[in-house]
């Protein structure tokens, strides 16, 4: 499936990395790849047309931080995404380095963290995942961080620009073992949280409607307590979102979604075959209109699944196997705009390792690529795009933080096959709007306003 192309990356050298997030970080209209440095600079890989090279400025570099996991979204509403860089320096409970939130001012990047008065709400728990969720539907986004031995935190934008954790009020202040988060509509229209953790049972915070969160796992069949989970990524079901989690050298779940409201574990032997599981991720790579299922490991290879005649089988990933890697995180994104994505995978914690980057083999195929934004013009992290061609429907979540350290680009990917005809699709924001496009032409990216902008 997969070629390397990691000779694109300028100036590669081996490093600890871990998370990997996808953004428009400069602020041109083109997505940039960020990746956490442990111990070393986090870097910014934009494509100049030839290769991949470093524009991180150096607040969002912070040489020497131990950076593991990365989120983007809009804190302010001012249409430019935020940065929430989380560090560590333990395993688990208290910590002494403070997380990062960067926002961009013209072309100054300023910590708000840093800020007298945001100093006392700065998460100083060792946390393990961060996502972004625009819980109440008000184009600002709150940021969801799990930490592991410590409450979850949810930092918003509050009056006079402060920085203010409003988890116990919404419902969000668990004390777990905190791994993996997904926030999306899940369980309806509005977004919900998935939470899985490396000790105790997983987390699933069901939206009321009004923001505010029950926890539900349980009752749904998602709680799976005896395993130590990692990466988790939302996959297309009937109607209704799936979930694929990753354990710790434990078996994989891959709970379907039931009519009913609750999941039931479908993992195939082969998929389900424990591993040592890192970054989850689900997209279609070949663009034949079905997704795939990329399993990251660290220190044995990838695995690399597809659907094929109606079942998940076993595909060759080819260069991306990766039998010696020490994958740590990974992300997805159409860096060179040709409609095909790229693979980036991430390495350390256990030895120094260069960045790896790959193209899936062209087939050919055609695709669609859709951009929702908020009223304000940033990216709607946990809109939902439908798509229907051929005599079936395809369905995406806006990706607001991928299970695990990371968080993909913020575009609907969908391949069509040999399709040349899109029926129509179908955008819902997180504030329940809907928009309508009947017969797009299929090989370009849409970019849809808001239809309250």
């Amino acid at each position: 499936m997969f070629i390397e192309c990691s000779n694109l990356i300028a100036g590669n050298q081996p490093a600890l990395h871990y998370g990997v997030a996808v953004a428009d970080i400069d602020g041109d209209g083109q997505d940039e790849i960020i990746v956490a440095g442990y111990g070393g600079p986090n870097r910014v890989l934009k494509w100049d047309g030839q290769r991949m090279v470093d524009i991180a400025d150096p607040l969002i570099a912070d040489d020497g931080r131990r950076a593991i996991g990365l989120a983007c979204g809009d804190v302010d509403g001012d249409g430019r995404e935020e940065l929430y860089i989380l560090n560590g320096d333990g395993f688990s409970g208290p910590k002494q380095v403070m997380d990062r939130l960067l926002a961009c001012f013209g072309s100054r990047w300023v910590d708000l963290f840093a800020l007298s008065e945001n100093m006392a709400a700065a998460n100083r728990f060792a946390g393990r995942s961060v996502a972004v969720i625009d819980r109440a539907g008000s184009g600002r986004y709150s940021i969801a961080v799990a930490n592991h031995g410590g409450p979850m935190r949810l930092y918003e934008m509050g009056a006079r620009g402060r920085i203010v954790d409003v988890a116990e009020e919404v419902g969000l202040d668990a004390i777990a073992g905190g791994r993996s988060l997904l926030a999306a509509p899940i369980l309806g229209d509005r977004p919900d949280i998935f939470m899985g953790n490396d000790a105790g049972p997983n987390l699933l915070f069901r939206n009321r409607g009004d923001g505010t969160f029950e926890e539900m796992a349980a009752a749904l069949g998602l709680d799976d307590p005896a395993r130590p989970a990692r990466g988790a990524a939302l996959m297309q079901g009937e109607m209704l979102f799936d979930i694929m989690l990753g354990n710790w050298e434990g078996p994989h779940r891959l709970f379907q979604h039931r009519a009913g409201g609750g999941f039931t574990d479908i993992a195939p032997p082969a998929l389900a075959q424990p591993s040592r599981a890192r970054t989850v991720i689900v997209a279609d790579f070949d663009n034949d209109g079905y997704e795939e299922i990329f399993i990251n490991n660290l220190g044995e290879p990838n695995r690399l699944f597809g659907w094929r005649d109606e079942r998940w089988v076993s595909i060759d990933a080819g260069d991306a196997t990766l039998p010696h890697g020490l994958g740590t995180g990974a992300a997805v994104a159409d860096l060179d705009g040709d409609g095909q994505l790229e693979l980036l995978v991430a390495h350390g914690e256990q030895a120094p390792q260069p960045l790896s980057l790959f193209i899936a083999e062209p087939r050919a195929n055609h695709w669609l690529r859709v951009r929702p934004l908020t009223p304000a013009g940033a990216p709607a992290r946990g809109a939902v795009i439908r798509l229907w061609a051929g005599g079936r429907m395809q369905m995406r979540a806006i990706c607001a933080g991928s299970g695990y350290l990371c968080q993909m680009e913020p575009v609907a990917h969908f391949g069509l096959g040999r399709l040349e005809v899109v029926e129509r699709i179908e955008i819902r924001w997180p504030d329940g709007a809907v928009q309508r496009i009947d017969r797009p032409e299929p090989c370009r990216m849409l970019v849809i306003p808001h239809p309250g902008r």
